[in-house]
């Protein structure tokens, strides 16, 4: 979206949905429903642009709301920590991140979460091992164990 397209946008609504499962009720129907915008043709669109995706899997998804109350949307790929978790095969991380371990996993799996990552705009310009850092750092903050 270009610099020009932005500053006519009037709002931008940052969101978290499941790919596939974009309905009318909350979270969706309440963030869109108060901006005048019609849910039901934001969630058609959403679940045919994320029909690739496994269904449930978190889609970070920004909409961007013109003031005629139509929008556009993007969506990027799924967060490192939902990658972390699934890695590691476990449904959450370590509430106490650094003294009790809630899973493991070993460098391959930071080395493929860092190269899924690297397809997102975000770290278009970001070397591979930079992302990796950060995916490392990340499993750290989760309580996951990293086995080299």
């Amino acid at each position: 979206m270009s610099k020009a397209a932005k500053a006519a946008v009037a709002q931008t609504v940052k969101i978290l949905i499941g790919a596939g499962k974009a309905a009318p009720a909350p979270p969706v129907g309440p963030a869109l429903g108060q901006r005048g915008l019609k849910t039901m043709d934001f969630c058609k669109a959403f679940n045919s642009r994320t029909e690739k995706f496994t269904p449930g899997v978190p889609i970070p998804t920004k909409i961007y709301v013109e003031p005629n109350r139509t929008f556009t949307f993007v969506t990027t790929l799924p967060p490192a920590s939902y990658l972390l978790k699934q890695a590691a095969g476990i449904e959450k991380g370590s509430g106490r991140a650094g003294e009790v371990s809630a899973g493991e996993i070993s460098v391959k799996h930071i080395y493929e979460i860092a190269k899924i990552k690297a397809a997102d705009p975000a770290f278009e310009q970001v070397s591979l091992e930079s992302i990796a850092r950060q995916i490392l750092g990340s499993a750290r903050s989760c309580g996951i164990t990293v086995v080299y």
